[in-house]
């Protein structure tokens, strides 16, 4: 029997994976020899290979024979028959078929590429005939996870798609799932292809729901999702679930705070935090009670993060005199820290300005830099998304739109209060000047009506004083004297009348 030839595989009847959408692609068995097997996944959200797009659809999983007969021809091809096949007749031993199949599964990787995506779905297949499932799939999980030397190219894909069979034939409410998962992530991290699964973690909390996962369990599914955002370069998604894990830790239970595992996972979000090109605000880390407790354990971290949250660059430079030395020995990068400092600084001047215009020399000061550099910490700190305004070059001004504020206490507050009276009194101001407008707008407007009216009644005397009044009396009431009596014109003597020529035609 020639190894790893297609027409073998075809003969071994090997299972076929499709979703709903492909049933009518998978050619029926021409002779069946036992019974088809059909296996459907609950039609709840599922892994989906790289590249494969989220369907409502149940997957489905098609394989004929029965467990004795696909054991038997796992076995052939796995080259094992003489190990298996004594076995297999036996129904006492099927967890020991098992046990073999699945040990030599890491011979799958070898196989040619058209071919394993069939046997790894029938290798999947018979694995989950056992009694208990649980103890063969860290070993299957594993092989599946093993680069396929047949496949450069694919095979990352494929076994991913493997993988994510496994997690989709497995009842939705099984715990098995979790372990299963975490054999993905682990995967995905040593593949960098934290994109391929984010789309998914949305969907975490109703698993954790239906696999009722401790937190324990969850702390550490979220860690590893945490370490795969990391190496695909994601910092800011790995930080957040480094939070989220932080989370989920009791904090009511100072044990549970105080546990190495909480001391650990805070002073690696405060580094991620610290040592972030993107990372300005914190209070999010901060207001998280083993966060918070590094007080008492890591009174250092502690200071540091309160200085770098809400004080200044000037702060900083006294704690790093203070404690010199501690940076470089915990591997916390002094210049990053010293930029990221520069530019909160500037953000906190910002916020204090009230005239919304910073002249470039307390700038200059606040963060210790030549005159001639403000202004390119300005447009740092504009990219940086911490403050809005624009340069005035001529008056040597910032003039500040908008400003970021890095913590919200009772001196911000006071702030907003102060700031809320002097708008209080601008719109006061404005109101008075409006009141005082509209008032002489409608004076004017009632002189304006007076003046047209006068004009319209004078119009109308004078159209009637040309006339003669009755009783001969004249407007001022005056008697007119009367006129002397003319002379009689002399009568005109006639004219002759003019002969017509043919001219005047």
């Amino acid at each position: 029997m020639a190894w790893g030839t297609m027409a073998w595989l075809h003969r071994l009847r090997l299972a076929k994976f499709a979703n709903t959408s492909a049933i009518n692609r998978i050619p029926p068995p021409s002779q069946p020899e036992g019974p088809t097997t059909l296996v459907r996944y609950r039609e709840k959200p599922a892994i989906m290979a790289a590249g494969a797009k989220q369907q409502a659809q149940p997957q489905l999983l098609f394989v004929d024979g029965s467990f004795q007969e696909l054991a038997r021809e796992m076995a052939d091809y796995l080259h094992i028959a003489d190990e298996v096949k004594p076995l297999v007749e036996n129904e006492a031993k099927k967890e020991e078929v098992l046990s073999k199949l699945v040990r030599s599964s890491t011979a799958l990787t070898s196989v040619a590429e058209k071919e394993f995506t069939a046997a790894s779905n029938l290798m999947v297949h018979l694995v989950l005939q056992s009694e208990d499932p649980k103890k063969h799939l860290p070993t299957l999980c594993q092989a599946f996870s093993k680069p396929i030397a047949s496949s450069p190219v694919n095979g990352v894909g494929l076994s991913l798609n493997a993988l994510s069979t496994i997690f989709n034939l497995i009842a939705p409410e099984n715990p098995i799932r979790y372990n299963v998962f975490m054999a993905i992530l682990r995967f995905l991290k040593a593949n960098a292809m934290f994109d391929t699964i984010q789309p998914y973690l949305k969907q975490l909390p109703d698993w954790f729901a239906d696999w009722k996962t401790s937190d324990e369990f969850q702390r550490q599914m979220y860690e590893e999702i945490a370490e795969v955002a990391k190496e695909a370069g994601k910092e800011e998604e790995s930080y957040e679930y480094i939070l989220k894990a932080l989370r989920t830790f009791d904090a009511d239970d100072k044990d549970d705070v105080g546990s190495e595992d909480a001391q650990r996972l805070s002073l690696r979000a405060v580094r991620d935090a610290l040592l972030s090109n993107t990372h300005f605000l914190f209070t999010d880390i901060r207001s998280i009670p083993t966060v918070q407790n590094l007080s008492e354990t890591h009174p250092v971290y502690s200071q540091l993060l309160d200085i770098v949250a809400e004080q200044d660059l000037e702060d900083y430079n006294d704690f790093n005199d203070e404690h010199q030395g501690w940076l470089e020995k915990e591997k916390l990068d002094h210049d990053r820290l010293h930029r990221k400092m520069r530019l909160l600084t500037f953000a906190s001047l910002a916020a204090q300005t009230t005239s919304r215009r910073i002249e470039y020399s307390a700038v200059a000061k606040a963060l210790q830099v030549p005159a001639e550099d403000v202004e390119r910490w300005a447009i740092d700190v504009i990219r940086a998304g911490l403050v809005e305004g624009k340069l005035s070059q001529q008056d040597q001004v910032f003039l500040v739109h908008k400003v970021t504020y890095r913590v919200f206490g009772t001196r911000q507050w006071q702030e907003l209060a102060t700031r809320l009276d002097s708008w209080k009194g601008t719109l006061s101001n404005l109101h008075d000047v409006i009141r005082k407008e509209q008032a002489n707008a409608k004076a004017q407007k009632e002189r304006e009506a007076q003046e047209a009216e006068r004009k319209l009644n004078a119009d109308k005397e004078g159209g009637s004083g040309g006339r003669q009044q009755r009783g001969g009396q004249r407007r001022d009431g005056q008697q007119r004297e009367p006129r002397e009596p003319r002379e009689p014109r002399e009568p005109r003597e006639p004219r002759e009348p003019k002969e017509r020529t043919d001219n005047d035609e």
